[in-house]
């Protein structure tokens, strides 16, 4: 009888206990639905920072003599990757970075020229989601100053992919102190949201980009909303142009020679292990001359055009400054996540009688530091900003694809590191939709949307182990490359034979394995042929005779 009391006392015991359970439960779940959204972890604001046509050593961080503190302090205390790749030019760099997409997948296989072809169309399609698109469904605010170069007209300018407000340069070049055509039959266009807008005067493009950058920011803060801010400046792309005070820093500092210059980057570089102490520095391109072979006036007007193109560098450091201190008065570093990098290699390209308007032409001669001037420094100057690399944007060789890049966000990026896992432009939008909470989309108003080739860098970020990609591909006007581990395979056009690296033993591509390892040629021209399909590649020879419209 007592046993069968105490069974049933027992069972009491443990019915009290259940519904004692169940009601915290209860109560728990409906303290955590309760809870205010301030209380949840709070969305990164992400600023993606990108420069034009800046070679790999132009930074103090990276190798270089300029004076880039802001850019330095947020490499410091953030993150360096130094295999960082984009998509060897401008515009499918920004394709790319835009859409988590090859640029052919994107609609921008070559430039924003016209042609027939999908892929080659010369601007964002709708199979295809912008960064903004993205990240504007999940509660961002979203800005763009600055260098568009996706889509000339107006029905593909920021504004109809997915940006609330814009300012900059529709197009790829100009003055940095107004607005005028340099081409024969070319409108350059600048624009204030979905409007054309022509500065007031004094103008300056890299302040004006910052400065609008800076309103954006300050009128969303009433709303709440994270934002997302594309900073795509001009500079330090050609003409060079800057300003006095900021020339003045960098005259005379570039009458050693450009030998001297890259030999200083170069060892800069390997004792603050941006590359190898075995790397070995390209040697002189073969169109820049031995620096003794030169007269004054030339060796005068090489170092003007230094002066002008660091002062260019030095300003838009200057900028990022600013922008720096916005987010500290609004209380926001602590929550924002800054990248940045730039689109190509340095470009080797020059102002001439040929592609350029007569009086274009005639400005190009006049010296640099001349705000009437139209310039830009050629061979010799890419040759050194590239350090250690050869080649220059255009080419698949690192001189055209290797980006400086730096990630900086206190509490989103462990501090202090250098990595050198290979990553792309690519995988900026899996990291920005990783961060934000959000989910890249399948459709969008009822087009279907090409799966993102990029992977997120988060990890990276957060000093955790990163598989990264299989492999990496590169096509541009008929060059083309494949990058899988510690090989590179590169093909110029129209030679089209392909040249084989060591990317472990030979970052700068000086020994061609191509004889030495036939087996790997085939194996990774193989895989590059699979990739040239599906991203819709076409033979350059054979788009050449397609062409409709103009560049």
């Amino acid at each position: 009888m007592n046993s069968r009391k105490s069974i049933q006392y027992a069972l009491s015991v443990f019915r009290l206990v259940i519904l004692l359970l169940m009601l915290i439960c209860c109560t728990q779940t409906s303290f955590s639905s309760a809870l205010p959204k301030a209380a949840k972890q709070k969305q990164p604001n992400i600023i993606v920072i990108l420069a034009d046509d800046m070679g790999y050593s132009d930074l103090g961080c990276f190798g270089s003599e300029i004076s880039t503190p802001n850019l330095d302090d947020m490499a410091r205390n953030g993150l360096k990757m130094t295999q960082f790749y984009n998509a060897s030019r401008c515009c499918p760099s920004r394709a790319a970075l835009l859409t988590g997409l090859y640029p052919h997948q994107a609609g921008i296989g070559d430039m924003v020229n016209s042609r027939v072809e999908p892929a080659y169309q010369g601007y964002l399609n709708k199979n295809c989601v912008t960064l903004a698109e993205a990240l504007r469904p999940f509660g961002y605010a979203t800005f763009m100053a600055g260098k568009w170069h996706v889509g000339q007209d107006k029905a593909h300018w920021p504004l109809q992919r997915g940006f609330d407000r814009y300012f900059g340069l529709i197009d790829g070049a100009s003055s940095y102190f107004d607005t005028f055509p340099y081409r024969a039959n070319q409108k350059l266009t600048m624009a204030l949201d979905q409007e054309e807008f022509k500065p007031d005067q004094p103008y300056y493009a890299t302040d004006a980009y910052t400065d609008y950058a800076l309103k954006f920011l300050e009128e969303n803060r009433a709303s709440g909303k994270p934002f997302f801010l594309y900073l795509a400046y001009q500079a330090p792309h050609w003409p060079l142009h800057a300003l006095p005070e900021d020339i003045a820093k960098y005259k005379g500092k570039y009458m050693k020679g450009w030998d001297q210059i890259r030999e200083a980057r170069y060892r800069k570089m390997q004792a603050e292990g941006i590359i190898a102490k075995t790397t070995k520095l390209s040697p002189r391109d073969a169109e820049v001359p031995d620096w003794s072979s030169l007269g004054d006036e030339e060796k005068n007007r090489w170092d003007d055009q230094m002066a002008v193109y660091a002062a260019m560098i030095d300003r838009m450091d200057q900028n990022i400054g600013r922008l720096r201190k916005q987010l500290e008065k609004m209380g926001e570093t602590e929550h924002t996540l800054i990248l940045f990098l730039s689109d190509n290699g340095a470009s080797h390209e020059v102002i001439n009688d040929k592609g350029f308007l007569p009086e274009i032409y005639q400005r190009s001669q006049l010296l640099s530091s001349n705000p009437n001037s139209f310039t830009a420094y050629g061979h010799p100057g890419a040759n050194v900003s590239n350090t250690p690399f050869r080649m220059f944007k255009h080419w698949e060789y690192e001189g055209g694809t290797a980006s400086p890049f730096i990630a900086f966000g206190p509490g989103l990026v462990k501090a202090g590191r250098t990595v050198h896992t290979p990553a792309h432009v690519i995988d900026i939008m899996a990291t920005c939709l990783q961060l934000a909470g959000g989910s890249y989309p399948s459709v969008v108003a009822g087009q279907p949307i090409k799966a993102s080739a990029g992977i997120s860098l988060v990890p990276v970020f957060r000093g955790q182990y990163w598989k990264g990609h299989d492999a990496l591909y590169f096509e541009h006007e008929g060059n083309r490359a494949v990058r899988q581990g510690k090989w590179k395979l590169v093909s110029n056009f129209p030679e089209n034979k392909w040249h084989l690296y060591n990317m472990d033993q030979d970052r700068t591509e000086l020994q061609d394995l191509s004889t030495v390892q036939p087996a790997e040629v085939t194996r990774l021209s193989a895989l590059y042929d699979i990739w040239a399909k599906q991203a819709e590649v076409i033979p350059f020879e054979k788009l050449q005779k397609k062409k409709g419209g103009t560049e």
